[in-house]
């Protein structure tokens, strides 16, 4: 019988932004953690932005670059005193270059329990097209 080693669980750091190219209010930014999934028909990307609602999202394109900002509203953590505290607060900055087989009028956006999803549907001819094959 083999032997059971207990693992230890790491949380892992926030990434903080540097310098966000455009910072329009005071506080730090942070790189929320992504999964990208390509499909068939379409891309999909899922960012972890936890404290941030609906109204505080903006998703951009343009020239080809995809932005994601998530504000988090910081008057909730205003006045607290936390004896222990894994959770960083601050806003959300990331960029993504998208290929030209992203058919850009179509993309949509939705968050639900801080999770902001995106789908990329591809352009007609970046989707794969099955070949039929007959017998020679």
């Amino acid at each position: 019988m083999a032997e059971q080693q207990a693992k230890e669980i790491v949380t892992k750091e926030k990434q903080e932004l540097a310098k966000p190219q455009e910072q329009t209010r005071p506080g730090r930014y942070y790189v929320p953690d992504v999964n990208i999934y390509e499909f068939d028909d379409s891309v999909k990307l899922w960012a972890d932005m936890p404290g941030v609602k609906e109204k505080d999202v903006d998703v951009t394109l343009k020239d080809g670059v995809l932005t994601i900002v998530g504000k988090v509203a910081t008057d909730l953590y205003a006045g607290l005193r936390p004896i222990y505290t894994e959770y960083n607060v601050g806003n959300y900055y990331r960029e993504f270059v998208l290929t030209e087989n992203i058919d850009d009028s179509k993309i949509r956006a939705t968050l639900r329990n801080g999770v902001l999803e995106l789908e990329l549907p591809k352009k007609e001819q970046a989707k794969p097209k099955r070949i039929e094959v007959s017998a020679g």
